[in-house]
């Protein structure tokens, strides 16, 4: 079996290469925006949204290169959000991914459009990768479970009631709709899309694959801020205690740490029961979501 390390790193591989190909090359005009998506999408990251969308394919005898365009269009549909996240008028971070963010390397307009152009691109992938079979259908399908998840009932929505809730303490329900929207949505996108490029599924099982993302949705973002509070900038890849500094709650800042680290266990112990009767296929799947809450950056 391959171990996970071997499963990321191939994961992140065909990742980069496929943005290679398929990002504009620096060469074409507008040559700064291509610079600044390529800057912003290449050699960084953790990858972890792709990997889910090969994860899943594996639980479910989905060949990966039947994947790519999935895999990439939502990877660049996080980097986009990223780009945007760190503007001034947003979090005003300098620092993402171990290096100057897009509006500090490049301006802050071709930041903006850097983060537009990517958006289209992740939607233009989806519309010219083969699927066999009715592709029109599929298409359209993955089409609408990608644009639910980001427009303003998914990661806009969850961006706004982020700013919203600066400088405020909201109920611990509510801290959890704002990231089952700005965190959550995306990785139950990438598990649903995933699902979608295969028929013949059973209701349990298609049901236990979208439990599992919203449980481990959760879980991703309480583990996000608690590597706010303990983690340090050079580990994180990007300002370390930023949350605080900018009087956001958070889970840590409304239950404390240890509170914060049994919610994670709990909600990851759920994400695992809910893919419970699926077989070895899904190891690697269950392997990546330990690794989701045990990760150190």
């Amino acid at each position: 079996m391959t171990t996970l390390e071997e499963f990321l790193s191939t994961s992140y591989l065909r990742i980069d290469t496929f943005f290679n190909t398929h990002l504009p090359a620096v060469s074409e005009a507008p040559n700064t925006l291509h610079e600044a998506m390529r800057y912003s999408a290449l050699g960084s990251g953790k990858r972890i949204r792709p990997a889910l969308v090969y994860a899943t394919g594996s639980a479910l005898n989905i060949e990966s290169e039947q994947l790519d365009s999935v895999a990439a269009a939502v990877e660049l549909t996080h980097s986009y959000s990223l780009i945007h996240d760190d503007l001034p008028s947003m979090d005003d971070d300098d620092l993402r991914r171990g290096k100057p963010t897009c509006h500090v390397a490049f301006g802050e307009a071709t930041a903006i459009l850097a983060g537009d152009a990517m958006q289209a691109l992740a939607f233009e992938l989806l519309n010219n990768m083969a699927i066999p079979g009715p592709h029109g259908e599929k298409r359209a399908q993955l089409t609408l479970l990608l644009a639910r998840a980001v427009g303003s009932r998914g990661m806009a929505g969850g961006q706004a009631l982020d700013l919203s809730v600066v400088n405020t303490s909201p109920t611990i329900e509510s801290l959890e709709l704002m990231h089952r929207k700005k965190t959550g949505c995306l990785i139950h996108a990438c598990i649903d899309m995933a699902q979608s490029c295969t028929d013949g599924l059973t209701m349990e099982k298609r049901a236990g694959l979208l439990d599992f993302a919203s449980n481990l949705g959760i879980a991703f973002q309480i583990r996000d801020d608690i590597l706010d509070e303990i983690s340090d900038t050079q580990t994180l890849g990007k300002p370390q205690g930023s949350d605080k500094q900018l009087n956001k709650p958070t889970y840590v800042s409304l239950l404390g740490l240890e509170e914060s680290e049994h919610r994670c266990q709990q909600y990851y112990e759920r994400a695992i029961s809910s893919i419970a009767h699926f077989d070895e296929h899904a190891d690697t799947l269950r392997l990546l979501a330990r690794h989701i809450i045990c990760r150190q950056n």
